[in-house]
């Protein structure tokens, strides 16, 4: 599996990726092999707002659902819409083209509550 080191990633197993005013989430490597064959995927609106840790959306697969957590509080900016006929691409490519919603940052301190590569991939191994 693989964990990037310039992302961050939250206990709900998203990955972000902070580009200024902005953050990119999606689902990390862990969460799609967890999940297995992705099949479906339910975006927030563009432009509606979200506190740390809210629901966001779902991504359904053949194995179950699984809600998607905000990793800060901030505005929906751009949801990745060639996922609603690609969905395999969170399995494929999950720190690619799987990528899911941008973000607006409101409050910048919450990006110092985030996990580093290495105490995220600490956190999997305790979770076994």
């Amino acid at each position: 599996m693989k964990f990037p080191e310039k992302l961050l990633y939250t206990e709900s197993h998203e990955w972000v990726e902070n580009k200024g005013n902005q953050v990119t989430l999606g689902l990390t490597d862990y969460a799609q092999s967890q999940l297995k064959d992705i099949v479906y995927i339910e975006f927030p609106e563009i432009g509606s707002k979200f506190k740390k840790g809210d629901s966001i959306g779902v991504v359904e697969s053949v194995k179950t659902a699984a809600d998607i957590y905000s990793p800060i509080t901030g505005k929906v900016a751009d949801t990745n819409l060639a996922l609603k006929d690609h969905p395999q691409f969170i399995n494929e490519d999950p720190y690619g083209k799987g990528w899911l919603v941008k973000m607006e940052i409101q409050d910048r301190e919450e990006l110092k509550d985030l996990m580093s590569s290495k105490v995220y991939q600490g956190s999997l191994s305790e979770e076994s």
